[in-house]
């Protein structure tokens, strides 16, 4: 069993290590090809896959191949439907409430179409809100006339629930969404809170649970939301182009898609059609299928491995990352040290945060740069340009976190004097 090691174990004054979790990092490298090709602090953007989940994508592209695209998917139906019934047990969810999609971006818009909104109905969005979810709710209220209002937050950058509430009691139901691991930064907003005052005022609750879906032990009993929607790619270690929705059944009468699609409805007349009485209305008929087996494969890898001591190593490798950081000078981090998740986000004074992903990249370190363009209600409301973001996932050992560290200690060295 390997460990990320204690913050101050990080540097060559200490030899003190965090106990072990039951995750073995060894046989999660073996299994990961990209480990050994760089230090891989992207998981929050799109992880490194299993050898297992590549090796069945591939397999199927080969099987479409040899016998066609129609003839291959059904050969492997079974398979594709055991996906739905992997995505449920994840997030604690009915099989009948999963939907598989290409990414949570379409998942968001096609729920936010669905609702119908028309000039008048609220939308109360959370600083952390993601770009292309952002633009689109912008994109309601300038076109559509909906009201969209922004929760604040207290000093801790969370979303500050007692603000929440007296804005949820000063008008109708309002559609309340929420980003439950923002793009930029590590912070882990409160969604089971969120999710009971909404619940409480009788709104609707959709939850962006992009970051935190593979990185978090989640379930959409205890975070009350009425909709959730997640990718693949990211802590789920899935192909890319491959992402679900939670759909609640009682969701399902309120929500009908704007554009139905042959893959789940039925055109029954000249001018009559219905819809899948499941959350599978939103899917469509064109899809990778060798994408959503891998996803499957990725999905069932993190169900062995288990969700609750997933979140606890992950959670404790972040505090470590970030305590280990906060002993450079020159750097500052964006969330507080026992932020409750595997995502680092920070500064160097003086230091453009392309440039240290960039110098970082020369060593074959791999973290990014998250530009306030991707979080105005957030990095630009802090009048903060950019932060660097590293991002551990159970196959970065203690070499990978050790080189982070040194790259940060050495850019910050050479930084100009007096730059902030």
């Amino acid at each position: 069993m390997n460990s990320i090691p204690a913050a101050n174990s990080l540097s060559t004054t200490s030899d003190s290590v965090v106990p072990p979790r039951p995750i073995d990092v060894a046989r999660e490298r073996a299994e990961t090809a990209g480990s050994r090709n760089a230090r891989h602090f992207n998981a929050a953007g799109a992880a490194l896959p299993s050898r297992q989940v590549v090796a069945t994508t591939v397999e199927h592209l080969h099987l479409e191949e040899a016998v066609g695209g129609y003839e291959a998917a059904n050969e492997v139906r079974p398979r594709l439907e055991a996906v739905y019934d992997s995505a449920a047990r994840l997030i604690g969810a009915e099989r009948h409430e999963i939907a598989l999609l290409d990414s949570a971006s379409t998942g968001l818009r096609v729920v936010l179409e669905a609702l119908r909104l028309r000039s008048g109905s609220r939308i109360i969005a959370t600083r952390s809100t993601y770009v292309s979810h952002a633009l689109h709710l912008m994109t309601l209220a300038r076109e559509a006339g909906v009201d969209l209002e922004i929760v604040p937050t207290g000093n801790d950058r969370l979303v500050d629930t007692e603000a929440l509430e007296r804005m949820l009691a000063e008008g109708p139901p309002a559609i309340v969404t929420a980003a439950h691991i923002p793009t930029s930064s590590g912070l882990v907003e409160p969604a089971a809170a969120i999710g009971a005052l909404v619940r409480s005022y009788g709104g609707f609750y959709l939850l962006d649970a992009t970051q935190s879906v593979g990185h978090l032990d989640t379930d959409v009993n205890e975070l009350a939301c009425d909709v959730l929607v997640t990718t693949g790619r990211k802590f789920l270690r899935a192909p890319r182009g491959t992402g679900f929705a939670y759909v609640s059944a009682g969701a399902f009468e309120r929500l009908l898609p704007t554009a139905p699609d042959v893959r789940a409805s039925q055109w029954t007349s000249a001018s009559e059609w219905s819809v899948d009485e499941s959350a599978r209305r939103f899917e469509t008929w064109e899809t990778s299928v060798a994408g959503r087996l891998g996803l499957g494969i990725a999905i069932d890898e993190a169900l062995e491995r288990g969700m609750p001591a997933t979140e606890a190593w992950l959670s404790e490798a972040g505090r470590a990352l970030r305590l280990a950081l906060a002993d450079i000078e020159g750097v500052a981090l964006a969330e507080g040290v026992d932020t409750p998740s595997a995502i680092v986000t920070f500064v160097i004074e003086g230091v453009a945060a392309a440039t240290v992903v960039n110098e970082l990249a020369r060593e074959r370190v791999r973290l990014v740069s998250v530009p306030a363009t991707h979080g105005q209600w957030d990095l630009g409301d802090r009048g903060i340009s950019a932060v660097v973001r590293a991002s551990i996932h159970v196959y970065n050992d203690e070499n990978d976190v050790a080189a982070l560290v040194d790259g940060v200690a050495s850019i910050a060295r050479s930084r100009p004097a007096g730059g902030s």
